[in-house]
């Protein structure tokens, strides 16, 4: 996040060189290796091209870069004609490994996030500061000091923690459970990766929404699994798609996030629910229900899940308080039988040796005192007034452009475009104009179709970002 100090008397081409030298010398870029371009390192440092080209040369005068035409910059190998000590190749190690990087578009996007340039961001589903429960939290380590032992946890989690779970999740969500069959994690993402680390194998054969959040994920292509979707549609997954599915490939699990979908916010319908549960009974498969939006349903009657309807034991269920309360207390907990709860807390701990018990405390505390609950009550009625605001700006400025189906709860509104569009040129110049959002081909939709967050922006916020993304598509669609 470096950018040059204007306020001193060095010329501004002299930092960025004096930078780059410092980035060189430390081994970010080895010998050999290609810098920025210069039109580029002038985007991110908010400069000039010419300065960047000025900095560049005073380099390639000290010795330590070169250029030549059609190949960029390039540190020099050989720096002042003294051969160096031989450094690894890291292109190839970062190029290798067994676990992908995530996608261009979200690399794209949390790349933009990090510069903390006051974008628009429609794209992170994640609440906004003013419906995190800051002042609560602040409370609870004021006026009940943290007295626990710092050694290392118990790796399934922090005991207090996974009792009171058990209450909240039984009066919230009538899912019936027990303090042992419960494991703590920091939270959905690593539930999920645990699960397809360690209950399957690199060829199975798995199913996933279309379009999912899943989608997105690359833990799923790291693991060697092979996925095969289940259409969504208004009403959620067809279940006897997977009957089907099952016949032609033996599918080993299934992945779904039944309550406010991510990315659509559907819901599936009560009568696919109890036939879903029939089917993966019947056929012996496990459902991995990840259900972080259930108690964000705006009218306060939260639909079923797919546990508390379960009667065979086949569901996983994963839960986190990352979208109801604070994502940075890193809190998210699985409920499976004790033999994959064993199973799965050897494997965590081999990875961390268990979550801090700070972070523990205070979740146990926040839930525990009764805040959790005045926190989702409030989470609702700001949750509703943003949402509400941004299908008006929808209606108002871009109904000739996008339809969607209101959302009635999660933290995103899937829209469809009727245009023909480029959603690589349609994220580029929305990001030109200082606005964020999420393509659907990131989620295996088709180009024509974007996902708007409205928990993360302000709502002051909301009609300007409508506003740019407008401008952003009538130069892009057809």
């Amino acid at each position: 996040m470096w950018k040059p100090d204007r306020s001193i008397k060095k010329p501004i081409y002299q930092q960025i060189a004096d930078f780059m030298e410092r980035r060189i010398s430390f081994g970010e870029f080895p010998p050999g290796s290609t810098l920025p371009s210069e039109r580029k390192l002038a985007d991110y440092l908010e400069v000039n091209r010419s300065t960047v080209v000025l900095a560049y040369a005073e380099l390639r005068a000290s010795g330590i870069v070169e250029s030549a035409k059609g190949s960029g910059t390039r540190v020099t190998k050989h720096k002042w004609g003294i051969a160096p000590k031989q450094t690894p190749n890291w292109k190839t190690y970062v190029e290798g490994g067994t676990f992908l990087p995530n996608l261009p578009f979200i690399r794209r996007i949390r790349e933009e996030l990090r510069k903390g340039s006051g974008i628009i961001d429609f794209a992170s589903g994640e609440l906004s500061d003013d419906l995190f429960p800051n002042e609560i939290v602040r409370e609870l380590l004021q006026k009940q000091p943290f007295q626990e032992q710092l050694g290392y946890d118990d790796p399934q989690g922090y005991s207090p923690l996974r009792e009171t779970l058990v209450s909240f999740l039984e009066q919230h969500l009538h899912i019936h459970s027990t303090d042992s069959s419960i494991l703590i994690t920091s939270g959905s993402q690593q539930s999920l990766y645990l699960i397809t680390q360690c209950l399957l194998s690199p060829g199975d054969a798995v199913a996933i929404e279309d379009p999912s959040y899943c989608y997105s994920l690359p833990m799923f292509q790291s693991a060697g699994l092979r996925l095969f979707r289940l259409p969504v549609d208004d009403r959620g997954i067809n279940p006897e798609d997977i009957v089907t599915l099952h016949r032609q490939h033996r599918i080993r699990m299934l992945f779904l996030n039944p309550n406010f979908q991510n990315p659509t916010g559907s819901v599936i319908a009560p009568e696919r629910r109890i036939r879903l549960l029939e089917i993966a009974s019947e056929l012996g498969i496990p459902i991995v229900e990840d259900d972080p939006f259930t108690l964000t349903a705006l009218n306060g009657d939260p639909p079923p899940t797919l546990k508390s309807l379960d009667q065979t034991g086949n569901v996983l269920y994963i839960g986190s308080l990352s979208k109801i309360a604070a994502s940075g207390l890193r809190i998210g907990w699985l409920i499976a039988p004790q033999a994959v709860v064993n199973r799965l807390t050897d494997a965590r701990q081999q990875m961390d040796f268990g979550l801090s018990r700070i972070p523990q405390w205070v979740a146990n505390q926040f839930i525990a005192d009764g805040h959790c609950e005045n926190q989702i009550n409030l989470l609702r009625k700001g949750l509703l007034k943003k949402r509400n605001e941004l299908m008006r700006g929808l209606q108002d400025i871009m109904s000739d452009y996008i339809t969607y189906t209101p959302p009635k709860g999660g933290l995103n509104l899937w829209c469809k475009i009727n245009r023909e569009v480029d959603d690589f040129k349609l994220l580029d110049e929305a990001i030109k104009r200082g606005v964020l959002f999420v393509p659907g081909s990131v989620y295996g939709s088709d180009q024509d179709c974007i996902r708007i967050s409205f928990a993360r922006p302000r709502f002051e916020e909301i009609i300007p970002g409508l506003t740019h993304l407008y401008e952003a598509l009538q130069i892009h669609c057809k």
